[in-house]
């Protein structure tokens, strides 16, 4: 591993409110996905971990779960998740959707300005979705976010399609303290396999189910086992749910809400381990998972 005297390494913690497009991001630096990206907000619920190295630097970035106001026990853990990424950070860096509206941003004044106050260390804020505007809407934007917070610089970006992107790499990099190269190279993140599939089990509900649905399921793998013989990995995993009418809602007419969730799963999975992957799943009711602190612990989201 480097250790050169001018080697710069260390913790960017990336958040911001919900949807702003944070696992988007983290995903264009890794060059593949390790962390669901939905339409939805509060999709990540977990700090997801990715690792980018350069020449004389390496960056862990921290994906956090979406900053709001938590009222339930799950949402609660995830804000704790978020601000306890925070407090170990070297850089922040905060990531807003340029392109909400103007009345939506100044409902949250607020709630943004409680968040930076919190902030420690260097911080960067990127206005992601510039895709969505022109120009000439992006400056009273900027303006407005200076206002909240004396950020050390502002990038506007598209995590979509890498505008500003680099720029805004390039800037982090530059905020890094000297230190060593922690990880090889070669590994993108610290989240194993076991993890990332049933987080891709898990997008592909939330993709594919609507209302309360996919804010009240959980994947738990239950074995993940590697079948050397046959060149594949057997998974069994399962789906809890809060109410029996979501598991009626996940299984689907005849079986093929679910069969439809297991193929898409088991594509994207397939393309992360690079071999076949057979995968078993299961649906179980678990009333009131989002408050039992056992699930939770299981589900790696209370420390």
């Amino acid at each position: 591993m480097n250790q050169s005297e001018n080697y710069h390494s260390g913790v960017v913690a990336v958040v911001g409110p919900p949807n702003a497009g944070k696992s988007t991001l983290l995903n264009r630096y890794l060059q593949q996905k390790i962390a669901i990206v939905t339409p939805l907000p509060q999709t990540t619920r977990n700090r997801i971990q990715g690792i980018v190295t350069g020449k004389d630097w390496q960056m862990i970035l921290l994906d956090t779960p979406g900053l709001h106001k938590a009222k339930e026990t799950l949402n609660k853990e995830m804000m704790r998740i978020a601000m306890d990424a925070l407090a170990e950070a070297d850089v922040a860096l905060f990531l807003a959707d340029a392109s909400d509206d103007s009345q939506r941003r100044e409902r949250r004044r607020s709630e943004y300005c409680g968040w930076l106050e919190q902030v420690r260390c260097p911080s960067v804020l990127a206005l992601n979705k510039i895709d969505m505007m022109s120009r000439d809407q992006l400056l009273p934007v900027i303006d407005w976010y200076r206002s909240l917070h004396p950020f050390n610089a502002i990038i506007p970006i598209s995590a979509l399609n890498g505008e500003g992107a680099e720029l805004l790499l390039q800037e982090l990099v530059s905020r890094l303290p000297e230190g060593p190269q922690y990880y090889p190279a070669d590994i993108p993140t610290d989240a194993t396999e076991r993890f990332i599939a049933a987080e891709l089990i898990r997008e592909k509900i939330f993709l594919r189910t609507h209302q309360e649905v996919p804010y009240s399921t959980a994947v738990l793998i239950e074995s993940f086992q590697e079948d050397e013989q046959a060149g594949q990995v057997v998974i069994h995993a399962v789906i809890l749910v809060a109410r029996d009418s979501q598991k009626g809602i996940i299984i689907g007419k005849n079986g093929a809400m679910l069969g439809d969730i297991r193929k898409a799963a088991v594509r994207e999975i397939e393309k992360m381990l690079g071999c076949k992957v057979q995968l078993r799943l299961w649906v179980k009711v678990k009333k009131n998972w989002t408050e039992n602190e056992q699930i939770l612990r299981e589900l790696g989201m209370q420390g």
